[in-house]
């Protein structure tokens, strides 16, 4: 069907999450943001029904988004796909694009019975194991069957290479930060009183789910190691998750309860003001893509200690941008946070490299750009394809 001149092109995200979801949330509703004046964009979101976490109509209403959610009785809810042919054919996208396991799935069937293509984002992987061996086999399957493949990160982008992705059907597009948003306006030691902090007690960041892969119980292992050698902080993770009891059950053991506070979910102002009090950010994570927050906290100018894992090797030079440690190991961990915590000009230069490398790499308008460089070849493809039938 021929469209006018000035029609805006359909973009039709897919994703499944519970809970608050992740660093993806951020992006896709930023997207949307970003798109609205070419393309015409909605999200569909498959969540458990009855999540009480669940916010993304609140945060898309925020964002200026258009959302469709699907809650669902189970992981394998007929209704989903019910509801996603019906939301399809009222919107009628041309183009599909999905970011997880089951998302990809449904989107490789759905594209098939309408004839739309379907571009699929790697965000990053979550821990082995039970039935997610199962998704993966999926994923296998439907990554195989896409029009086209974004990895966030370089280890994502040799996964698809492993799958046999061909070169033309694969692009390596780095998240990306908004500069103008994730600007410092305060001192670590003012935005510590506003939050009623001791300003002269260093803070230790961390932000993530509170889930197993992202390493939190390392970090407050190390963390039990500082305060036992006699030296001053106080831990802050921000997030919320399954594990939480987990985590306050080891904060207790370990008598850390003066020492670490779990603060749980915050929007995005929060955050923000959260990342201007923290003296150091840690990424302790086991698996990981390209992690945003670990790009706010450097565009933040909040010095870095990371896990050498996933894309993070690609974004941070150790010694330059930040400092790396091996995955899965508290002892590291409490090593490279001490060295901080009792170097000012280390943390002043290590701040400076990881902005630096946020300006000129990590630039959340160029990211767009990318993408719908994609969507445009994508699109003509299928349109050429469409005519020459």
């Amino acid at each position: 069907m021929l469209r006018p001149a000035n029609h805006k092109r359909k973009i039709l995200h897919l994703r499944t999450i519970s809970g608050l979801g992740g660093g993806p949330e951020k992006t896709l509703l930023a997207s949307a943001q970003f798109l609205h004046d070419d393309f015409d964009v909605r999200l569909a979101y498959l969540r458990p029904a009855g999540d009480q976490q669940y916010n993304m109509p609140q945060r898309a209403e925020e964002a200026g988004a258009t959302l469709i959610d699907i809650p669902e009785s189970g992981p394998l809810d007929p209704r989903s796909l019910l509801k996603l042919y019906r939301e399809i054919k009222a919107f009628g996208p041309d183009l599909l694009h999905p970011h997880d396991y089951k998302t990809n799935a449904l989107s490789v069937v759905l594209g098939r019975l309408f004839g739309i293509p379907v571009v699929t984002t790697l965000h990053g992987f979550v821990t082995l194991g039970g039935r997610l061996d199962l998704y993966y086999r999926i994923d296998r399957w439907a990554i195989a069957r896409m029009h086209h493949a974004i990895a966030v990160s370089g280890d994502l982008y040799e996964h698809l290479v492993e799958l046999n992705v061909p070169d033309d059907k694969r692009t390596l597009i780095e998240n990306g930060i908004d500069l103008e948003l994730y600007q410092r306006k305060e001192s670590p030691y003012a935005a510590k009183i506003r939050l009623g902090f001791d300003p002269d007690v260093p803070v230790i960041g961390a932000v993530g789910r509170l889930y197993p892969e992202k390493g939190f119980e390392n970090l407050i292992k190390a963390v039990a190691r500082i305060v036992a050698s006699g030296q001053q902080c106080h831990l802050v993770i921000i997030g919320e998750g399954e594990h939480r009891a987990v985590l306050e059950q080891q904060v207790g053991e370990y008598q850390l309860d003066a020492h670490v506070t779990l603060v749980g979910h915050q929007d995005q102002d929060s955050l923000i003001a959260w990342y201007q009090a923290m003296d150091l950010f840690v990424l302790s994570s086991l698996r990981e893509g390209l992690p945003n927050v670990l790009l706010e906290a450097m565009a933040l100018q909040v010095p870095v200690v990371a896990t050498s894992v996933g894309g993070v090797p690609a974004l941070i030079s150790d010694e330059a941008d930040g400092l790396l440690v091996e995955p899965d190991s508290d002892e590291q961990l409490a090593g490279a946070i001490q060295r901080m915590l009792t170097d000012a000009p280390l943390r002043t230069r290590l701040a400076a490299g990881g902005h630096a490398v946020i300006e000129q790499r990590y630039c959340f308008r160029r990211r767009m750009e990318r993408i719908v460089e994609v969507y445009d070849r994508i699109l003509s493809q299928n349109s050429k394809a469409g005519t020459s039938r």
